[in-house]
């Protein structure tokens, strides 16, 4: 009966080294107030200066996703009140922001692709953090992160479901990564979402009231938050009441958003233009460098991968998503020479064990260099899938090289097709029922049941017997 209606504003850590308007250092994790200038904390006569580097990297983002560039854009104050807030605005941009209507492309489940359009991309700072559990009945503020540069990413409500909406948070985060914007560390605030959300009548127009679930920093939660709220607006509506205007929290232990605040309009913020900043003119020059500086974006590698490594498209979308991944594969895929397999072994067992292990493909024990020559002995048949995925455990415990933990291990692959056939005519003899059965079988049937006895083969072989040897072998004396 219902449709969602979704939107979603992404805040992007840039990733400076210094804040938006001071020289006070952005690393993370210092000790609480640490970081934070003169500037920073808003003391009387000070003066803003802005960031060249942020510029920069909201022009990249801007160019990435062919959207328009603000050749003037102005710094306004937007206007509120709360502890980690010590000037009691934050700078941001309203009106004329650094960058305008763009789009990005999104992959659904179903394998089609979505258009999403992108609103504007504007720069600001962060406010600093309040932390509730550090002091007993007290909040304690840190300033560290007062000031950090932002980039604010808001999207048209053209996304239907939450699935959607995480799809087009990983296309922005895959973009920011290649860009060398931001490191995109959700875990550590680098990327943060409020996904705003209504719902209304199916086939209707008119949009339904929104509301906005703050600060939200997982791709996980992101999902869940969206269709919890979904849920909530529907149940509201299915009993009478009316969807309440305001932004809301999402609370991962119960599954569930919580009200927050009334939600607030524009005007209540009050924004008009900083007096202390002048408009930020960027002439062609500057756009132009900007241009010449970028990376090859995840759609154009996406192309070379399956022209360069004959592999589908569903593949190269996969190992383009992120960068590091990207050029992993990209080293296998061309040491070994096997670009269909090289895609095979990141996409199963390299990308399970990053999951499994929580890290990142540039912490991963097994080299690119590793993995290709274990591909290679797969390819030259020293290997077959069995005794290669000893090996590649062998290797995530660091026991070596490949080679030596073939010979070590005594993993080569029997292919000498007489010690494979004294192999079949053992399990054919010892098992002289099944082998009766089999015989009498139709012949979509026996298909099923050669697998037992590849099974025994392999087993008696220790898992070295050469697998297509074993299955032609075994189909051959069966028939007799």
């Amino acid at each position: 009966m219902y449709e969602a209606v979704i939107g979603l504003e992404v805040h992007v850590q840039l990733a400076t080294e210094s804040k938006m308007f001071s020289g006070s250092s952005t690393q993370f994790g210092q000790a609480p107030n640490t970081q934070a200038s003169l500037i920073d904390l808003a003391m009387p006569g000070v003066l803003p200066t802005p960031n060249a580097k942020a510029f920069e990297m909201a022009v990249k983002f801007g160019l990435a996703i062919d959207a328009e560039i603000g050749r003037t854009s102005v710094f306004d104050r937007k206007n509120y009140f709360y502890p980690d807030l010590p000037k009691g605005y934050q700078i941001s941009q309203f009106d004329a922001p650094i960058v305008g209507p763009g789009h990005v492309i999104i992959q659904l489940e179903d394998g089609e692709t979505k258009r999403i359009n992108v609103t504007r991309a504007h720069l600001e700072e962060d406010a600093g953090k309040s932390i509730h559990d550090a002091f007993d009945g007290l909040t304690g503020v840190d300033l560290n992160r007062a000031g950090t540069p932002l980039l604010e990413i808001v999207s048209e409500p053209e996304l239907a479901s939450a699935k959607e909406a995480v799809a087009y948070l990983r296309v922005i985060h895959s973009l920011i990564r290649y860009l060398e914007i931001s490191d995109g560390n959700m875990a550590e605030g680098s990327m943060r979402c409020d996904c705003n959300v209504s719902i209304r009548p199916k086939g209707s127009q008119a949009l339904g009231t929104r509301t906005e679930i703050k600060n939200v920093n997982s791709f996980r939660f992101v999902e869940k938050a969206i269709n919890s709220e979904i849920n909530r607006q529907i149940e509201i509506l299915e009993d009478g009441g009316r969807v309440i205007q305001e932004t809301r929290l999402y609370d991962p232990d119960r599954d569930e958003t919580r009200s927050m605040r009334s939600k607030e309009e524009a005007n209540d913020y009050r924004y008009f233009p900083d007096p202390d900043l002048l408009p930020v003119v960027l002439d062609e020059a500057f756009i132009q460098a900007c241009r010449d500086a970028l990376p090859e974006l995840p759609a154009a590698r996406k192309v070379r991968y399956t022209e360069t490594y004959g592999i589908t498209d569903y593949d190269a979308s996969v190992l383009v998503a992120d960068r590091d991944i990207a050029d992993y594969f990209a080293k296998v895929a061309e040491a070994s020479g096997e670009g269909k397999l090289a895609a095979n072994w990141v996409m199963g067992s390299v990308m399970a064990e990053l999951n499994q292990q929580d890290v990142s493909i540039t912490e991963f024990p097994v080299t690119a260099s590793d993995l290709a020559q274990l591909i290679q002995r797969v390819s030259d048949q020293t290997l077959n899938s069995k005794t290669a995925k000893t090996v590649f455990e062998a290797l995530l415990n660091r026991e070596g090289s490949v080679d030596d933990i073939i010979q070590a291990r005594g993993l080569v692959q029997v292919t000498d097709t007489g010690a494979i056939e004294a192999i079949v005519d053992e399990v054919i003899a010892e098992n002289p029922d099944q082998v009766a059965n089999y015989r009498q079988a139709t012949e979509d049937k026996r298909g099923k049941m050669l697998g037992f006895f590849v099974g025994q083969v392999m087993k008696k072989s220790q898992g070295k017997a050469n697998p297509q040897a074993v299955n032609q072998i075994l189909a051959s004396k069966l028939s007799d």
